[in-house]
This record gives structure tokens, sequence and C-alpha cells, in this order.
């Protein structure tokens, strides 16, 4: 028995405004108005005689049938992409987009990079950054324009540091960073070496507030108490809402700085940075490995993973931590 389906583009109209939970967003993408979107997405309700979504007074929400139906659109979607691709010059098939926080891009990441171009010569890597992925606390179970770029483009890839709640994602856990001291190396040595944590009495207190929730991020204050050391301020000190920054002070001799321990290993090993004590204090948030269910399979995406994740699995435990 046949089955006259509804015209592509009504699809297309509740695909882009279901992700984005936005007739508005959906229809600066599709480049249409938000009342052709409205018409399209009421027209495809009428022809299947289920509402789609529960339209509220500032914002819209997915129906029980629009929550089931939403997968295998996106599934659709991808297929027929999947088949406009195979007809298109092979370079294009294997561009792969890929977005990362400023810090782990900087410092973890393009370290790296090379391995893995080296390894997948065929693949056109574009890298981008942004703070639009660290976690706020803030969750939208549909939209996801964390994966937007700044250029309107969509990352088929991104590195996020958070809670790793993502739905309608593949997630992967990469590692669960801890915060420890870095200082610049000549802290270690003269009259008012580092030698013991009470010794930070004489230098500043560097803070790095890149992850905009303060009850996610372990402080100053947190690390001294864990040390044992009464009597010193915790707050004081300068603080920078750019990783980079506060990494960048503390090697300038600003002061001592309580940084990500993955992220600086490559400036500890360089002479850039010092570790004055060992002991650490983990991070609430980790960093994940995610993409849209749709594209995850794409073969650009999977090798993008295995080899980021067979990264992490040699690097030894201690620079992890």
């Amino acid at each position: 028995m046949s089955y006259r389906l509804p015209a592509l583009g009504t699809f297309r109209a509740f695909e882009a405004a279901a992700r984005h939970l936005s007739f508005k967003k959906a229809a600066s993408e599709l480049s249409v108005t938000p009342a052709a979107i409205s018409h399209q997405i009421k027209a495809l309700e009428e022809q299947l005689g289920v509402a789609l979504f529960v339209r509220l007074t500032r914002s819209l929400a997915l129906t029980e049938a629009g929550r089931a139906m939403l997968p295998k659109v996106q599934e659709a979607f991808s297929q027929l992409e999947a088949a406009v691709a195979l007809t298109q010059p092979q370079a294009q098939a294997h561009v792969l987009s890929v977005s990362a926080p400023p810090s782990f891009a900087a410092r973890w990441l393009m370290p790296r990079l090379h391995r893995f171009t080296q390894q997948y010569p065929q693949i056109e890597l574009r890298l981008s950054s942004g703070l639009n992925l660290i976690d706020t606390g803030e969750s939208n179970a549909y939209g996801s324009d964390w994966l937007d770029n700044a250029d309107g483009s969509s990352a088929d890839v991104a590195i996020r540091c958070g809670l790793g709640r993502y739905p309608g994602c593949r997630v992967a856990h990469v590692f669960t960073p801890s915060y420890l001291p870095a200082c610049q190396p000549a802290l270690l040595k003269g009259p008012k070496a580092l030698r013991s944590p009470s010794d930070l009495r004489h230098y500043s207190l560097i803070h790095d507030d890149t992850i905009p929730d303060a009850a996610e991020r372990p402080s100053w204050a947190d690390w001294l108490e864990k040390a044992g050391v009464q009597g010193m301020d915790g707050n004081r000190g300068p603080r920078f809402a750019d990783g980079g920054l506060a990494l960048q002070a503390a090697m300038d001799g600003l002061g001592v700085v309580l940084a990500l321990k993955p992220l600086i290993m490559q400036d500890v090993a360089a002479g850039r940075l010092a570790l004055p004590f060992d002991l650490a204090i983990p991070l609430h948030f980790a960093y994940y490995l995610v993409s849209p269910e749709q594209t995850a399979a794409r073969p650009a995406v999977a090798a993008f993973y295995d080899w980021l994740l067979d990264e992490v699995a040699q690097t030894t435990v201690p620079a992890l931590n």
C-alpha cells in the first residue's frame, strides 16, 4: 500500500526547528522567514494528523511524536547527504571540521595534530576554537548551537569540557584532568624558592577563570586547604578569563597559576613551566569528544575519534591526572 510522503521542504523545516527549538533560528539557517517555517511545519502536522511542537509563549518544545520522529528524519537527511557526496569530488568528502576550547586546542591538541595529518593525509582538517565549548550548567536537550563556528558553519566534531550530557550526540570520554600549581622555573631557586606550599605566600596566586561556573572549578582556596596551609588568602592575585593568558602570566613570572595538568605538560617538558608541588585537585568537569549522531559514522569523523582516543591511551597516566 503506497503512502504519499509530505514535501521534502516540510521535513527540512521540521528538522531545523527541532534542532534549534526555534523557528527564528531555523529560518535563518534555511534563508527563509520564520513565518515560512511556521507555515511548513503546520502543513506537515496537518498532513500527518499529529502535533510535532508545543508552542510556548517564548519557546518551543517537541511533543512525544516530534521527539520520536526527529532522529529518523535526521538519519534520512544524513543518507541523502551521503548520496550527494558520492557525486562530488573525493576531496570534499574528506573535509573535517573540529572545534575545541581555546586552551585545549592550543596546549593539548595542536602539538599532536601533525600525527593525525601524517596518518590521514587525505583528510582536510579545519580547526576552530571557542569558549562556548565549556559547559555553563545550562543544557538544551535538542539544540546544538555550540557546534556552530564563528563563520556560520557547523563542526563535525567538538571537544567539549563539561558533564558529558549531550543528547542526540555520540559522546566519548577523553580524560578527566586535575589542577596543580605551575610557575616559571626560576621560582624554584633563590632565597624565596618554592620548597613547600607555605612558600606561596611570597608570590601572587594566578586564577584561571575560563570555566564560567565557579562551583565546577577548584580554586586556590581549595588547593591550599588540601595542602594544609593556613592563614593565606586564596582569593588574592590576578584573575584571567582565558586559560592561555593565565599560563602566559605564569611563564612571564607574574606568579603561580593553578593549571590543568594535561594542558601544560608540553610547556613543562620544554622548560617554560615547572611543577613545584605534586599535590593535585580534580576538576569536576571532563573533556569529551562529541558529534551529532547523524554524522558520527562518517569515515573522517570515525578516524578522528579513533586517533584522538589512541593518543590519550598512549599518554602516560601521570600526564593526564
